[in-house]
């Protein structure tokens, strides 16, 4: 037994919680409900909400994760909204034209 344990210092700073992208999940979700109703906002949201909790019980990789699941299902959702959007107007368009001909 030459080697003693020693505990961490009690003063010791906590890491700090990474970005929750919180106001990016909450657009990703409007976009996603206004434009396609899929769920990968809401996802993306419930990724979100879950950062700080997990920072707070020092689970500082599975905030991590967290943070960035919430950005990925935020993209995702943000694209396949506009995608979405796109191809709704594509076919708007396409329906003005042709009923505009007869």
């Amino acid at each position: 037994m030459s080697q003693q344990w020693t505990p961490p210092p009690i003063n010791a700073a906590p890491a700090p919680a990474p970005n929750n992208n919180l106001v990016f999940a909450i657009i990703a979700t409007v976009l996603s409900v206004v434009f396609c109703c899929l769920p990968h906002g809401l996802i993306s949201l419930i990724f979100a909400l879950q950062v700080n909790s997990k920072a707070a019980a020092g689970d500082i990789q599975g905030a991590m994760s967290a943070a960035k699941q919430a950005k990925t299902f935020a993209i995702i959702s943000i694209i396949v909204s506009v995608i979405g959007f796109i191809i709704a107007l594509v076919f708007g368009v396409l329906n003005a034209v042709l009923s505009s001909v007869r």
